[in-house]
C-alpha cells in the first residue's frame, strides 16, 4: 500500500507548513503539492528525494508506513525503527558535519530537536578524525557541577545511538527527555526489566534518578569532551632524597633529646 499521498499531508501539517510554503522548501510549484496531497499526480524522483531530504525520513517510510499512527514508545521505538526524526548538517560534499548545542539553546533544543531549520541554525563544524568516520555526531555544552571532574561549560562530543537497548551501564551520555530536557548523566540500562533508566553523577552530592523510557526522546553515547578550563599547576610532591633527609633531621633529634 502507498501512503506517500497521507504521509506528505501529514508531514507538511506537522510543521505547520501550508502548500505553498512546502512548494518553496522543495522548489516546485503549489499546484503539484496540491495534486500530490490529492493523488492526481505522481511525484518524480528526484521530487521524492527532495521530500524525504527536507523531512529527514527514510523513501521507504515516506512510501509504505502510515507516519500519521501515534508513535508509542513500542519495542520498535527503543530500537529506532519507528519514525524517529534526526536532522543532520552537510557540507557542500555531503558530508556530515557536528552540530554544536550550547547552554542558551539547550532549552529550544527539545522543540526543535527533530526540526531541519532549527538544527541548521545551531553552530557545526567538522572533525578530521579517523574515529568520527562513522556514524551521526552532535556536541553539547553542559553545565553545572553534578558531573564534577568534568568543568562546568565543557563539550561533551556524542555519538547517536539509534537502539537504546545498546546502552551499557555505567557510560556517560547525554540523554534528552521530555521533562528534564537535554542532561549529561552516567547511565544504568533498565529497559528490559523494567522499561526505564536510572541516571547517576559523578558528584555523589547529587542522588541518581530513573526515567520512565515513554520520557526518553534521544539517546548520545559520550566519546569525549572539550574543556577551555586549564587544570591549576599541582604541588609538586616530595622527592626520595627530600624524604631521607627529612628522617635524618628527626633521627638526629631524637638522639639528641635522649642525650638530654
Amino acid at each position: 500500500m502507498n501512503y506517500f499521498q497521507a504521509n506528505l499531508k501529514y508531514l507538511r501539517k506537522s510543521k505547520s507548513l501550508t502548500q505553498g510554503d512546502l512548494a518553496n522548501k522543495i522548489s516546485v510549484n503549489r499546484p503539484k503539492i496540491g495534486s500530490y496531497e490529492e493523488g492526481r499526480a505522481e511525484p518524480k524522483f528526484e521530487t521524492l528525494q527532495n521530500i524525504s531530504h527536507f523531512f529527514q525520513v527514510s523513501l521507504d517510510d515516506l512510501l509504505e508506513s502510515d507516519l500519521s499512527e501515534k508513535a508509542t514508545f513500542s519495542t520498535k521505538n527503543i530500537e529506532g525503527n519507528n519514525l524517529r526524526v534526526l536532522p543532520i548538517v552537510v557540507d557542500s560534499q555531503n558530508n556530515e558535519r557536528i552540530t554544536l548545542v550550547p547552554i542558551k539553546a539547550a532549552a529550544g533544543y527539545l522543540n526543535g530537536y527533530s526540526d531541519p531549520e532549527f538544527v541548521e541554525q545551531l553552530p557545526n563544524f567538522s572533525l578530521p578524525m579517523k574515529e568520527l568516520s562513522q556514524g551521526t555526531y552532535r556536541a553539547f555544552e553542559i553545565n553545572g557541577d553534578s558531573m564534577l571532574p568534568l568543568p562546568s561549560g565543557s563539550y561533551v562530543l556524542t555519538e547517536h545511538l539509534e537502539n537504546w537497548n545498546w546502552i551499557n551501564s555505567g557510560e556517560c551520555y547525554i540523554v534528552v527527555t521530555k521533562n528534564d530536557g537535554v542532561v549529561y548523566k552516567r547511565v544504568t540500562n533498565q529497559i528490559e526489566k523494567q522499561r526505564c533508566i536510572e541516571l547517576h553523577s559523578d558528584n555523589t552530592a547529587y542522588e541518581p534518578y530513573k526515567v520512565e523510557i515513554d520520557e526518553v526522546v534521544e539517546v548520545w553515547k559520550a566519546k569525549g569532551y572539550l574543556s577551555f578550563e586549564l587544570p591549576e599547576k599541582q604541588q609538586s610532591t616530595t622527592s626520595v632524597d627530600e624524604l631521607s633527609n627529612m628522617m635524618l633531621k628527626l633521627q638526629s633529634e631524637v638522639e639528641k633529646l635522649k642525650k638530654n
